[in-house]
């Protein structure tokens, strides 16, 4: 009996050390890298972050699922890095209201600094329990648009005529604010059309989640598959890879640095420093 209790107190604390080391093992393994990018000071400026307004990871027709939505770390990591760059920084979604944050992404083996934070700062709760309606946004007032992805962006990115207008608006705007996003944010992207009536991204560079990411999670049921869909909207697709690709990484800036894409919930820190790099640089 004593030798069971032994092992069984032996377990418990192997069991305890790797649930205490897990956060750790994973992020240096390629989860949530941390990113020093460069400073970056861009106060007076703007920043919109867009997400998702679909709830639920079913096949397309159904309506019971498991709860889904905006990956946490796809819209806090950007959030932050905006705001330590000095800037305003303003939360739409789809439908505005509420947005949907997918649960396993505040999973404490998953979550990111930036997802810590987050759930002690009742002012960017706020933003995310109002959000501001796609058909209020105003692109004239922002210097960066921002799309997160996540599984609920799989669902109505690619569907929303008026997310695919407002990119087509803020490329032709102005002042030439960068657009970007990361995982399945780019699907935001594929619809938009230039002048001519063409599709606005075909034959610049960019990135999303892989379809060898979506096939190894073994979520195949979404309506779109950004690796897929960007292909088809003839963009030059790229992408590394990993032992499972949600370990991996990869930050695209197309030629004429108008948009800036990143391949997973890895790259959200990036993708957002070096959309304010382009701004700065700009010297405006």
């Amino acid at each position: 009996m004593r030798k069971i209790v032994i092992g069984a107190g032996v377990v418990a604390a192997l069991t305890g050390i790797l649930l205490i080391t897990l956060p750790s093992l994973l992020n240096a393994a390629g989860l949530h890298p941390d990113y020093q990018g460069e400073e970056v000071s861009l106060v007076g400026k703007r920043a919109l972050i867009i997400t998702t307004s679909h709830a639920i990871l079913n096949k397309p027709g159904e309506t019971d699922g498991d709860p889904t939505g905006v990956f946490g770390s796809e819209m806090t990591e950007p959030y932050y890095e905006f705001l330590e760059g000095g800037m305003q920084v303003d939360i739409a979604s789809i439908a505005g209201g509420e947005i949907p944050i997918d649960p396993s992404s505040f999973y404490y083996f998953i979550k990111s600094k930036a997802d810590e934070r987050y759930l002690k700062d009742e002012e960017f709760q706020q933003k995310v329990a109002q959000s501001i309606p796609l058909e209020q946004v105003d692109v004239s007032q922002y210097d960066i648009i921002f799309l997160a992805g996540g599984w609920g962006a799989a669902y109505d990115f690619a569907e929303s005529s008026a997310l695919a207008r407002l990119i087509s608006d803020a490329y032709y705007a102005a002042h030439q604010p960068v657009l970007s996003g990361v995982c399945h944010g780019p699907l935001g992207f594929v619809k938009a059309e230039d002048s001519q009536g063409n599709l606005l991204i075909s034959g610049r560079a960019m990135t999303g989640v892989t379809d060898k990411q979506v096939e190894q999670l073994g979520i195949g049921l979404t309506p779109y598959h950004p690796e897929t869909e960007l292909r088809k909207a003839g963009v030059e697709f790229e992408s590394r890879t990993a032992f499972i690709d949600i370990f991996a990484n990869h930050v695209v800036i197309d030629a004429e640095k108008r948009f800036v894409t990143g391949q997973n919930q890895n790259a959200g820190a990036e993708v957002a420093n070096k959309a304010m790099l382009i701004i700065a640089g700009r010297g405006d």
